[in-house]
């Protein structure tokens, strides 16, 4: 099975070439425009010569069974609607685009080919983060907390507060009627957001504060007395009566900590089974971005 690694960056050295280098079935192909970091990457995983890759062309040449893409954002259009138009099954980095128009045309596009098209959404199969899916979640909370980054609205909202938006509408326990949102601007830079969506006997809340003081993630789910935190992706506590605190082993890898093992799998299971896997759900998720962005921009006005 030929595989394409497109973008060669902290997240794709840290948490997907390790996975996808371990599968013995995988050959894995390598594209990036530096020649220095392409073979400084592919070095350490001894790939050969004819797996190293400095265009796009080249690598579309090896006729890829799938393709994994970890470019900038900014290069995403581009690069995901040349592989959909080469009938390559692509799993690509949130968010598909910055721009809505961007990723409505791209969700299209995989639907006008018949091509899978996925977006990488990993907290839905972090282990802590989908085991809540088993309790009563009346209430939502989930704050991503960072220190010292207040950022220009929209690239924060659709780089990292997406995880949030995408996060609450995963765990969600039904229909969503109502979205609210709450933010704080400084001369052009988003310091905090808050997100609120209610249904018919719930209410999850999303909380991004760049000027926290801390770098945390904290999940909390609650309901029919009982509650669920999920700390860092790492530590779970179950509240009822005396708390009970499970911690993750100390041989569990981080990119199985954080789902991105489990999707890279699913996505390719998918793939071996001729699955077509559709991004339209996703798509949802860039939508309700596109309102907090809009809301954002209002309130600062």
């Amino acid at each position: 099975m030929k595989v394409g690694c497109i973008g060669l960056g902290d997240i794709a050295r840290k948490a997907y070439l390790p996975v996808l280098a371990g599968l013995g079935e995988v050959e894995l192909h390598l594209q990036t425009r530096t020649p220095a970091t392409l073979d400084r990457v592919a070095d350490g995983l001894h790939l050969p010569a004819g797996q190293r890759h400095t265009t796009l062309d080249a690598l579309l040449d090896q006729g890829l069974d799938a393709a994994f893409v970890h470019a900038p954002t900014r290069v995403h259009p581009e690069i995901v609607a040349r592989l959909l138009d080469a009938g390559v099954p692509t799993y690509v980095d949130k968010p598909l685009a910055y721009e809505l128009a961007d990723s409505e045309r791209l969700v299209a596009l995989a639907e006008e080919r018949g091509v899978s098209l996925a977006v990488g959404f990993n907290r839905r199969f972090a282990p802590g983060y989908a085991q809540c899916l088993e309790h009563p979640r009346d209430l939502i909370l989930l704050q991503k907390n960072r220190v010292g980054l207040p950022e220009e609205p929209r690239a924060m909202i659709l780089d990292d507060f997406i995880h949030v938006v995408d996060t609450l509408r995963f765990l969600a326990p039904g229909p969503i009627d109502d979205v609210t949102v709450r933010a704080r601007t400084d001369a052009g830079l988003l310091h905090h957001v808050v997100l609120q969506l209610s249904g018919d006997g719930f209410t999850a809340l999303g909380v991004m504060n760049r000027l926290s003081g801390s770098a945390e993630e904290i999940l909390e789910v609650s309901g029919q007395d009982s509650k669920r935190q999920v700390v860092n992706l790492a530590e779970t506590i179950d509240h009822k009566g005396q708390p009970t605190v499970r911690r993750r082993g100390d041989w569990v890898p981080v990119a199985r900590q954080r789902g991105i093992e489990q999707a890279v799998l699913v996505f390719l299971d998918a793939v071996r089974a001729g699955t077509v896997v559709s991004a339209r759900d996703a798509l949802e998720t860039h939508e309700l971005c596109e309102r907090v962005v809009r809301a954002v921009r209002e309130h600062a006005a």
